[in-house]
């Protein structure tokens, strides 16, 4: 199992409580169903929220679910056509119901009905949650033979109705027998997963009004056709750039923040959600340099990129030496898609590389990893329109 990021944490907590309050994860708690939630904006688009159900199922515990990839629960057997059609699924941000088989922390696999849901804010029309609810597929039949959670060519003694009789046989055996026939759901545990689905997004929005944000199971907000949707395989594919950095949206109002990395909300103490639509101004102060920031908006304006020193404040209100640069970002047609800032504090310790680089140089290449995720998907987002 991959280490947790123990700097993301914060990050975790915060997703579900900034939005729905810390009361919406005792009301997850009493669901009966097993399901989890993960964040797309999160670096590794990690789980945030497993329900009870889903902790017994896989026998693992929170800790060890919380902050990390659901491809945790994969193993030999498990399908890569129905991986990467979950996988797609997210990268078009749209709902996928399909068959898994997944592995329990004890390594015995077992077939599910796997339903993902993205969630919307319906102040902008972005994802900021999926929810995936894994109904057990626990009848199949085959020459008039039950099984549980595999196909019918399984053993006899295997497909006892207990549960506790078929975790005394070995994962290899049982790995077999489920990997030789792919289980499909019936049309009722397809309703069960539709059901549970709508009772969790019920749940979200209740909560999310609550707290003044809120969201809805469909993508609610038509965007401009000059502003490009912050896709969730875009945050996911920013998220593997650890430097510190924010995208601006230069096609709405004040040219807001529409993208945040953690490293850029570790310099600066601020939350998420305190960040994103608010314009990149607030990080300074009475003392910075008005010129400075002149010098900014002209390159902005002028499409350039720009490199200045300029005095920032964090949200504890103490000041730090930023050297930022800034620069255009163009799609796959060419036009600019976002403005990128990428920050380095003067004088820190983790603006020493070790490969020996300079400041400058790591500069442009974070800005050279967030072109390469722009066009990459522009161009596939372009691919899939004319197909």
């Amino acid at each position: 199992m991959e280490p947790q990021d123990s700097q993301q944490l914060p990050l975790i907590h915060q997703s579900l409580d900034s939005r729905y309050s810390v009361f919406a994860r005792n009301a997850l708690d009493e669901l009966p169903d097993n399901f989890t939630i993960t964040d797309p904006c999160i670096s590794g688009h990690p789980i945030v929220f497993a329900s009870r159900g889903f902790l017994k199922q896989c026998g693992y515990s929170h800790d060890e679910v919380i902050g990390r990839n659901g491809r945790i629960f994969q193993g030999p057997e498990t399908n890569r056509t129905s991986v990467m059609e979950i996988r797609e699924a997210v990268r078009e941000e749209r709902a996928v119901q399909v068959s898994l088989l997944n592995y329990r922390k004890d390594g015995t696999p077992f077939w599910m009905l796997f339903h993902m849901n993205p969630v919307y804010s319906t102040e902008d029309g972005r994802v900021i949650h999926f929810v995936a609810v894994q109904v057990p597929l626990a009848r199949r039949s085959n020459k008039n033979r039950l099984s549980y959670g595999c196909g019918g060519s399984c053993r006899r003694e295997v497909c006892s109705d207990s549960t506790m009789e078929l975790d005394r046989y070995s994962p290899p055996d049982l790995g077999k027998c489920c990997s030789e026939e792919r289980c499909e759901a019936s049309d009722f545990e397809r309703r069960k997963a539709v059901t549970a689905i709508d009772n969790i997004l019920s749940l979200l929005i209740c909560y999310s009004e609550s707290m003044g944000r809120l969201v809805c199971g469909r993508r609610c907000r038509s965007l401009t056709s000059t502003s490009t949707v912050f896709s969730s395989a875009l945050n996911i594919s920013l998220g593997r750039i650890k430097q510190s950095f924010v995208l601006t949206d230069p096609y709405l109002p004040d040219m807001p923040i529409v993208y945040a990395s953690d490293a850029f909300l570790r310099l600066t103490g601020y939350a998420k959600h305190e960040v994103l639509g608010r314009n990149c101004r607030f990080l300074s102060g009475v003392d910075t340099d008005s010129s400075v920031l002149q010098q900014i908006k002209d390159s902005i304006q002028g499409e350039q990129a720009c490199t200045v020193r300029i005095l920032n404040y964090r949200k504890d209100m103490s000041s730090f030496w930023n050297l930022l640069h800034t620069s255009p970002v163009r799609n796959a047609t060419g036009k600019i898609a976002y403005f990128v800032g990428v920050q380095m504090e003067e004088g820190c310790k983790s603006t020493e590389d070790r490969n020996g680089l300079s400041p400058a140089m790591r500069q442009l290449g974070a800005v050279g990893a967030v072109k390469v995720a722009v066009r990459s998907l522009s161009m596939a987002a372009a691919c899939s329109s004319q197909s």
